[in-house]
C-alpha cells in the first residue's frame, strides 16, 4: 500500500498490526514531500534526518499497541517550540533559537507515536489570514493563484496535499477554521482549557487555542483526543452518533456592511438541509452581535500584536506588523483590552446556547483571497482584506466557545467552501459527531485535485 495520501487512522492501525513501520511510512512521505512543497511553499523547515531517527525509535518500542498516532507523520506550526528547533514565528526577524523543549500539544503528539516531518509557515506573528513572508507565497493546492488562508496556511496546504495526513495549527480568530475552509479540510477549535494553549506572550488574551487540520472527520477526532489527554493511549475513540439537536441557521455577519457571497449563503442552506435529512431541526435563528463585540476584538488583535512583537523588537518586523503593534500599544495602554467585555459577549453566547444546540454559519464571506506577496502591502488593505473575507470566526474566540468547520462543496470556480458550526461549553465531541454524520451523508475529497503527487 502506499502510505502517501492515507489518512492518519489507516497509518496508525498498520503500523500497530505490523504491516508497515514508521520508518517506511515516515520515509515514503520525506520523498514525495519535495515535489509538491516546491509549488505550495507550506513548510519552513522539513525534518528529515531527525524524522527518520524518530521513526526508527518507534519501531524499537516493544509495545505499540496504545499508540493512537503510531508512525503518523506529521507537520508543527511554527509558532510553537519544538525541542532543538528554531521558532520563526512567520519570518526571519520574528525567529527564536532553537527551543530547549517540546510544546506540550508536542510533546502529546510524540507521546501517541506521531513523528513531527517539519514546521508549517504562517504569517509574521500569526496575525492575518493570509500566508506569505519575504522569502516564499504559499499557495492552496486547489487552486495556486489564492492563498491557503491563515494563519495556519502552510498546515492547511499541506494536509490538502497530501503531504501529511494530520496538521497541527492555532487558532486566535479563526487561524484553524479560515484555512481549513479554503483548503477542504476539518478543523476545530476547542473551547478554553481544553487543549494547552501557551501562545505567544498572552494566548491572544485568551482567544487562541492549538487544534489539529485533517481531510476527514475520522482524523480530527484522533488528532483532538491526543491534543486533549496528555496519555495519548485513546485508540478506537470515536465520534458518538449524536441526538436530535436544535440548530440555529446564521447568514449574519459579525462586521456591518460584510455580507455572505452566493456560493456561500448555497453551501449553508445546502448543510442545512442536510441536517434535517438526518433528523435534526434547521432553522433560521441570528445571534446579536453588539456594537462593543467588534470593538473587543480589534483591540484584542491589536494588543496581541503589540504583547508579541515586544519579544522580537518591532523594529525589526515587517511594516504592516509594527503598525498593527502600534495601534495595539495605543489599545492596551488606554485600558481598551477589557476581560469584561469578552465576560458579557460569552454571557450573551451561553444565553443563545440555552435556545439551541448548536449554530450554523459561513466561515468565509467569500472566496480565498489571491496568494501575493501580502507581507509587502500596507497595513490598511491587510487589515481589511481579512475583515471582508472572514469575519465569522473570531467571535468564538473571544467567548472561549469550541467551534468546527467542515467542508460543503465547491464554488463554481473550483474552489472549496466551507460552514461553520458553533457549540456551547464542552461540545466539541458533539460537533465532531455532527460534521461525522454531514460526512456521511455528503462526503468530500479529502485532497485537492491533483493532489498526492508521486515521489520525485
Amino acid at each position: 500500500m502506499a502510505w502517501v495520501g492515507a489518512t492518519a487512522g489507516e497509518i496508525a492501525r498498520a503500523v500497530r498490526r505490523g504491516d508497515a513501520t514508521a520508518g517506511e511510512v515516515v520515509d515514503e512521505h520525506l520523498r514525495a514531500l519535495p515535489a509538491a512543497d516546491a509549488q505550495l511553499h507550506a513548510f519552513r523547515e522539513v525534518r528529515t534526518v531527525p524524522a527518520l531517527g524518530e521513526a526508527n525509535v518507534i519501531d524499537d518500542l516493544p509495545d505499540l499497541g496504545g499508540l493512537a498516532l503510531a508512525g503518523v507523520p506529521v507537520a508543527v506550526k511554527e509558532n510553537v517550540p519544538i525541542a532543538g528547533e528554531t521558532l520563526w514565528y512567520g519570518s526571519a526577524a520574528a525567529s527564536l533559537p532553537p527551543a530547549e523543549a517540546d510544546h506540550e500539544v508536542v510533546h502529546r503528539l510524540r507521546g501517541a507515536g506521531a513523528v513531527v516531518v517539519g514546521t508549517t509557515r504562517m504569517p509574521e506573528l500569526a496575525l492575518f489570514p493570509v500566508t506569505d513572508d519575504e522569502t516564499a507565497i504559499t499557495r492552496n493546492p486547489w487552486q495556486l493563484d489564492h492563498t491557503p488562508g491563515g494563519s495556519s496556511g502552510g498546515s492547511a496546504a499541506a494536509v490538502a496535499a497530501g503531504m501529511v495526513p494530520i496538521a497541527h495549527g492555532n487558532d486566535g480568530l479563526g487561524s484553524l477554521r479560515i484555512p481549513a475552509a479554503c483548503c477542504g479540510l476539518v478543523a476545530l477549535k476547542p473551547g478554553r482549557g481544553v487543549v494547552p494553549a501557551d501562545i505567544g506572550e498572552t494566548d491572544w488574551f485568551g482567544m487562541a487555542e492549538n487544534g489539529i487540520l485533517a481531510g476527514t472527520v475520522a482524523d480530527a477526532a484522533l488528532g483532538h483526543a491526543v491534543l486533549a489527554d496528555s496519555g495519548g493511549r485513546l485508540v478506537g475513540r470515536r465520534p458518538a452518533e449524536p441526538p436530535r439537536l436544535n440548530v440555529a441557521v446564521s447568514l449574519r455577519s459579525p462586521v456591518v456592511g460584510v455580507l455572505p457571497d452566493t456560493p456561500v449563503r448555497d453551501a449553508v442552506g445546502r448543510i442545512a438541509r442536510v441536517l434535517v435529512g438526518l433528523g435534526h431541526s434547521a432553522r433560521r435563528a441570528d445571534p446579536h452581535y453588539p456594537p462593543r463585540l467588534v470593538k473587543a476584538t480589534m483591540a484584542r488583535w491589536f494588543a496581541a500584536a503589540y504583547a508579541d512583537a515586544e519579544r522580537f523588537g518591532p523594529e525589526t518586523l515587517q511594516p504592516r506588523t509594527r503598525r498593527h503593534a502600534r495601534i495595539g500599544a495605543f489599545a492596551f495602554g488606554h485600558g481598551l483590552v477589557r476581560q469584561a467585555d469578552a465576560e458579557r459577549w460569552r454571557d450573551d453566547s451561553l444565553a443563545f446556547f440555552e435556545r439551541h444546540d448548536l449554530l450554523l454559519t459561513p466561515v468565509l464571506a467569500g472566496p480565498p483571497p489571491a496568494a501575493r506577496r501580502w507581507s509587502s502591502r500596507g497595513w490598511l488593505p491587510n487589515v481589511l482584506t481579512a475583515v471582508r473575507y472572514a469575519p465569522y470566526a473570531a467571535p468564538w474566540n473571544v467567548a472561549a466557545l469550541p467551534a468546527l468547520t467542515v467542508p460543503a462543496g465547491t464554488r463554481p470556480d473550483g474552489l472549496p467552501v466551507g460552514v461553520q458550526l458553533v457549540g456551547p461549553p464542552g461540545s466539541e465531541w458533539l460537533l465532531l459527531g455532527v460534521a461525522a454524520q454531514l460526512e456521511a451523508a455528503a462526503p468530500w475529497p479529502r485532497h485537492a485535485p491533483g493532489y498526492p503527487q508521486p515521489e520525485s
